[in-house]
């Protein structure tokens, strides 16, 4: 292999990492009771904020994907389209996506959230995250990010009273 392109070893690499990253890997780092706490905690979050706020967990990227390195980023904004976190009224969907076999996170907001709230905080509440994950634990990491998100999102985008909930609360794993 040493006549190959690095880059080309690279996306191998990758797409090897993703094709053995199999589906099973979502429901064991996101058992059932950790769904069941994240709905409850995006439930909770969105009493005290207008954003409407959806969690997606993928095990992997397709091989193919992977290996055309669509990035995490490429991949939560086809996300963000694809289950409408984009159509609510206020424009304030927020979508955190969660690559298992990347053991990346990114968040996607629509522009009535997005622009008030400054790059360096979504980071930071990817980084709550993806140093949890790093240490194995998904279930208080993602919670803490979750609570993390509500705080700015409450100092930002405020509650103003009752309103319907826009999008279903449980997480998605695909």
């Amino acid at each position: 292999m040493s006549n190959l392109p690095a880059s080309f070893v690279g996306r191998c690499r990758r797409a090897l990492r993703h094709l053995m990253t199999g589906s099973s890997e979502g429901r064991r780092c996101f058992p059932q009771r950790t769904l069941e706490a994240i709905a409850a905690a995006i439930a909770q979050g969105e009493q005290r904020h207008r954003a409407e706020v959806r969690l997606i967990v993928e095990p992997a990227l397709t091989a193919g994907a992977a290996f055309a390195n669509v990035s995490n980023r490429d991949r939560a904004r086809a996300l963000f389209a694809q289950y409408g976190v984009w159509d609510t009224e206020e424009n304030c969907g927020v979508l955190i996506y969660v690559n298992l076999a990347a053991r990346e996170v990114d968040i996607v907001a629509d522009r009535n959230v997005g622009r008030l709230i400054a790059d360096s905080d979504w980071q930071a509440v990817c980084r709550t995250m993806t140093s949890g994950f790093a240490r194995g634990d998904f279930h208080d990491s993602t919670l803490a990010a979750l609570n993390q998100l509500a705080d700015l999102l409450q100092r930002h985008f405020p509650a103003d009273g009752a309103r319907p909930n826009q999008l279903p609360n449980e997480a998605v794993i695909l």
